[in-house]
């Protein structure tokens, strides 16, 4: 792939219907009819194909089902990389699973660390093990799952990425708490951290206001957007990730540390 240090980004905020793959597929190709030759990285939310459920095993795809070959149809024909969660079924373990498909249709998984404990994820999931970074011509991006975020250690940069990437059903309640997290990794990391959440009432009658948005490594605001179902654009620029960690370089005296799995 060539260089590429500006990132064009759209932030797909949708109110995916319950247990219902085909419909989100759907509802999601409306989405991104417009966006062909526009964006160099499309996000969905978590959980894109059914919503944040805990029937796992009910719902439950496999690496080569209808969604995965979706995402990579997708992002063939959009030309750019597409990322978002699908529950997984892989080795007789269910995984909340995070697909980066680029645009040739390679497929990359990031397994969710951190499962939500107050909802049982942790009781109908298995947790993944491994970082992963994403590649986009010059840019590293580290990719991150909803409750992933509360966890600074796990998502604490060593030289390893640009951009953080979070997508997430986050519910309203906690609205404040999805923002303010999101800027602070930018902040600390020195970073992008570029997130997607969904909107409406799931299955559940959780609600949600999205909240999705991009931060640069400052912290401030390139884009958020809040209650609406919608795609946001934004453009990063890698350059303002390197002269911000050259003009204040605080990640030169970050503490050292091994994450034990």
């Amino acid at each position: 792939m060539p260089a590429l240090t500006k990132l064009a980004v759209a932030l797909v905020q949708a109110a995916p219907a319950w247990h219902d793959a085909a419909a989100n597929r759907a509802l999601f190709d409306r989405a991104l009819e417009p966006l062909a030759a526009k964006a160099d990285l499309v996000v969905l939310p978590e959980m894109l194909s059914t919503g944040f459920t805990m029937r796992s095993r009910q719902v439950a795809e496999t690496m080569d089902g209808p969604t995965v070959a979706w995402l990579r149809e997708k992002a063939r024909g959009l030309g750019a990389a597409v990322t978002g969660s699908v529950v997984i079924e892989d080795a007789g373990r269910v995984y909340n699973r995070q697909l980066w498909v680029d645009g040739d249709g390679e497929v990359l998984a990031y397994d969710k660390r951190h499962l939500f404990r107050v909802a049982g994820e942790h009781e109908h999931y298995a947790a993944g093990d491994e970082r992963v970074v994403a590649r986009l011509g010059e840019w590293r991006i580290l990719l991150c799952v909803c409750y992933d975020l509360r966890f600074p250690v796990w998502l604490r940069c060593q030289g390893d990425y640009d951009a953080l990437l979070c997508v997430a059903n986050w519910p309203a309640a906690r609205q404040m708490a999805w923002n303010t997290l999101l800027r602070a990794r930018a902040i600390e990391n020195l970073c992008y951290a570029v997130a997607v959440n969904r909107v409406g009432v799931d299955g559940n009658d959780v609600a949600y206001r999205g909240g999705s948005a991009v931060y640069d490594p400052q912290g401030q605001a390139l884009v958020e957007v809040f209650d609406e179902a919608m795609v946001a654009m934004a453009t990063l620029d890698l350059d303002a990730v390197r002269e911000q960690r050259r003009a204040f370089p605080a990640w030169q005296d970050a503490d050292r540390f091994e994450v034990q799995t």
